[in-house]
């Protein structure tokens, strides 16, 4: 199964904003879904494309601390 982190970084990435929403609405990450939508909607609605970028930068650097952080996320290599 693909978490939740990886399929954001995908679909931000890729400008998939329907899946991307979709995701928003699923996920067990509040904290998640909360800068997806502040991330949608200033891409949606808002005029000002510092506020789009700063939103969009902000998505992304979540998204780094949770998949560093991440247990689930983390391989371990045995020798």
């Amino acid at each position: 199964m693909i978490p939740d982190y990886d399929k954001a970084l995908y679909y931000t990435l890729w400008g998939q904003w329907d899946e991307l929403l979709v995701l928003m609405v699923r996920t067990n990450d509040d904290f998640l879904s909360k800068k997806i939508e502040h991330f949608l909607n200033a891409y949606h609605y808002s005029l000002d494309e510092d506020k789009i970028m700063h939103s969009h930068d902000q998505l992304l650097y979540y998204l780094d601390h949770a998949m560093r952080n991440n247990e689930d996320a983390t391989i371990y290599l045995e020798v």
